[in-house]
């Protein structure tokens, strides 16, 4: 039951996702951060598999690093999704390229067994700032779709948070207006969703950087029961 959302404001970005570690029917912990800040003045909030979403962002974060240590300047917010895309989309075709070269090496035999690589499950929302464009969004789905947007969301929580943003946004709004937006988006999820997490963590990217806002909590994770 992810929810991930986000929002360009008149000078800045705003990603927010819940911080809930879920398996099947168990929450395993409430306070995992979701949105990775890829430099100082970008924000990836990511929702999908545990695993994929890790491994993903984190390969992202370390190569948009990598290009800035080899070239001497950053990756502009553009560019990082174009990346990001791309590698999405290179991901996702290994399945069908390592398919057909195995069923045609293989077919003299019957034989069906292939090397099998799995695409990233993964939505992304890129949120950034540059000096001369401003801030930018851009949706980025498990699939490599990618748009520019003025606003976006993952997860069953979209239902609720596109809604609301529909009905109350404006590209102009300053940051306590956002913030408000972004409010009326977590109470219409903790109230309309069956199972709805609990807690929500907001970041911000402005012409100052990327970088934690607010968090949104209803509970706490309570430290483990030691055994007797």
């Amino acid at each position: 039951m992810e929810s991930v959302f986000g929002l360009v404001g008149k000078n800045f970005a705003i990603v927010v996702a819940d911080t809930s570690a879920v398996h099947s029917i168990l929450v395993h912990k409430t306070d995992e951060d979701k949105i990775m800040l890829l430099d100082s003045h970008k924000l990836m909030g990511a929702s999908g598999e545990t695993g994929d979403r890790a491994q993903f962002t984190e390969y992202v974060q370390k190569n948009v690093a990598l290009y800035q240590f080899r070239n001497g300047i950053p990756l502009t917010t553009a560019a990082a999704a174009n990346f990001t895309r791309g590698e999405l989309a290179t991901a996702l075709r290994k399945v069908l390229l390592n398919w057909y070269f195995d069923i045609f090496t293989l077919w003299r035999t019957e034989m069906l067994v292939y090397s099998y690589k799995n695409p990233y499950m993964v939505n992304i929302i890129l949120a950034g700032y540059d000096k001369d464009v401003g801030p930018s969004l851009y949706f980025i789905d498990y699939i490599a779709s990618l748009h520019k947007v003025d606003k976006a969301a993952f997860g069953y929580g979209s239902y609720f948070a596109l809604s609301m943003m529909d009905r109350f946004y404006r590209r102009d709004m300053t940051v306590e207006e956002a913030i408000e937006l972004v409010d009326k988006c977590i109470t219409e999820i903790r109230s309309r969703l069956f199972v709805a997490p609990p807690n929500f963590l907001i970041k911000i990217v402005d012409k100052d950087g990327a970088r934690e806002y607010e968090w949104r909590k209803s509970i706490k994770d309570t430290p483990p029961v030691a055994a007797a």
